[in-house]
């Protein structure tokens, strides 16, 4: 198995930028990596593509050619799982506004207006709109058989999403509408959708029916308002400041018809092992995780509808890669597990699989280290770390990363749910102390400007690919970190311990 392999590289000039940066071997290694995983022909490694089995069975290459050893399903290399999924689909699906005075606005499905995908989602909808604001159960007089518009309100001490499908469901509503809420900037609204599905695993229940619950850029219902004399900036703002939200009627119907399509398939975990040097530790491994999933093909932006997903996470899948062509065998006094995870963009399903059915090769880790939800964008200067209190992990972040001049911090914005948003997630809720990454920054500087324009132009956009321009040099720096942390947890006397206050830490730990 050696079609990918690639040599360790001497120091090279970017490959396609006349005048790029020098590459030192290991960020040559890294790109060059990173640019195959989210080439083209890996059409974007959406779980259960072809696609994604090409980028699987390149990084199991990749594994075997670094002397790791298989540690999936039956001593191979891959942990296959079985999913199935409902998608909302383009084709078929229409919404219509109709207003009082009978003028008709059809809106663009996937564009600005969109629909959870059930299973057993209602085939059609027409009723009359009404604005509710906060949505709480108080604000649920008179919206029986008709369609509730809401604040899509997302920060602390609002109500949640959750709770205003159960108010305006307990009112008698027949649908609920989410506005986007503009003054959540931390992540603002991003449209176009690549696509409305909803992916769970073969062998689960699907949940109960609910009513239909439609997300709404914020745009479309300031047209909406307008058409109805009403100022809906105005109104949005207001929640911006978290003000109240009078109810008023929007003066129109939203008439909505919906097509669904089911799907049965599979994707694979890749999963290797360099095993430990000190057998004392044989049962103490470490897990590396990177999620090898993206998002395929969907709606096109500028005409670009595949979404390669470069940064997200092609590229930390090819650090995995690249830590394992510089071990080349040479283990570290414990076990460590290196895993390219499916189903991340779609439920975490990768990692919970494998949390839950730990491998003879694979078992429950010690301690798991993620990658993802990094962005080299600007120097390497503040690293923030999710998980940073919860366990002696953190100390262990600070002692590697201080001689390096990085600043270590705990997540700032907490209100994103980044804690709960990736691969380490379910490793932590089975007791096991975890850390992930990202690039931190100052509000209002550079590194900031920078954040924001790649998080609304490129992130689950097909605009995330290898245009995207990124400071070498930080990615440098960050492997320096990381290819160090792994180094220390893996040899330490002891394993990671959950710290006695963090709010994280299962019962029993």
């Amino acid at each position: 198995m050696r079609k990918f392999w690639m040599p360790a590289l001497a120091a090279l000039t970017l490959a396609g930028c006349a005048g790029g940066p020098a590459l030192d071997a290991r960020t040559a290694n890294w790109w060059e990596t990173t640019r195959a995983l989210s080439s083209d022909e890996m059409e974007g490694r959406d779980t259960g593509s072809p696609g994604y089995d090409r980028a699987a069975a390149m990084v199991a290459e990749r594994f075997d050619a670094a002397g790791l050893r298989p540690a999936g399903d039956d001593g191979g290399w891959f942990q296959n799982i079985a999913f199935k999924d409902v998608e909302v689909t383009a084709e078929g699906t229409s919404l219509t506004v109709l207003h009082e005075d009978g003028t008709r606005r059809p809106l663009r499905f996937l564009h600005e207006i969109s629909v959870g995908p059930q299973w057993d989602l209602a085939a059609s909808l027409d009723a009359p709109m009404v604005w509710r604001g906060w949505c709480r159960p108080e604000d649920m007089a008179d919206v029986s058989e008709k369609i509730v518009v809401c604040l899509g309100a997302r920060r602390e001490g609002q109500t949640t999403g959750g709770g205003r499908l159960r108010a305006a469901t307990e009112a008698g509503a027949v649908a609920i509408v989410n506005v986007d809420d503009m003054s959540f900037t931390v992540e603002p609204p991003r449209w176009p959708l690549a696509y409305a599905r909803s992916v769970i695993l073969a062998e689960m229940t699907p949940g109960a029916a609910t009513i239909p619950s439609l997300r709404m850029a914020a745009p479309t219902f300031e047209a909406l308002a307008a058409a109805a004399g009403l100022d809906g900036a105005a109104v949005l703002a207001a929640g911006g400041r978290n003000e109240a939200l009078p109810p008023f009627e929007l003066k129109a119907r939203l008439q909505a018809t919906f097509a669904t399509r089911e799907r049965a398939y599979a994707s694979a975990n890749v999963l290797g092992v360099l095993p430990g040097t000190d057998p004392a530790l044989a049962d103490q491994p470490i897990l590396l995780i990177a999620h090898l999933d993206g998002y395929g093909y969907g709606t096109p932006v500028d005409g670009d509808g595949l979404y390669n997903g470069t940064f997200d996470d092609a590229a930390y899948v090819a650090t995995l890669m690249t830590l394992a062509d510089e071990r080349a065998g040479r283990g570290w006094r414990r076990p460590v597990i290196f895993a390219a995870v499916t189903g991340e963009e779609k439920g975490l399903w990768g990692s919970r699989w494998l949390a839950d059915h730990p491998t003879p090769g694979a078992p429950t880790p010690v301690a798991v280290l993620n990658l993802d939800q990094l962005r080299p964008l600007y120097p390497l200067t503040i690293l923030t770390t999710l998980a940073l209190d919860d366990s002696t992990l953190g100390q262990t972040v600070r002692d590697v990363a201080g001689p390096m001049g990085i600043e270590v911090r705990p997540d700032r914005e907490p209100e994103r749910g980044l804690l709960r948003r990736s691969d380490h997630w379910p490793f932590m809720q089975k007791g096991v102390p975890a850390v992930s990454f990202l690039f931190g920054l100052d509000y209002g500087t550079p590194a900031h400007d920078a954040y924001l324009d790649w998080y609304r132009r490129r992130y689950h956009a097909p605009q995330d690919d290898l245009t995207t321009p990124i400071d070498f040099q930080a990615q440098a720096d960050f492997h320096t970190f990381w290819f160090a942390l792994v180094e220390a947890v893996a040899d330490a006397d002891q394993p990671p311990q959950w710290l006695p206050d963090s709010p994280n830490r299962p019962r029993g730990n």
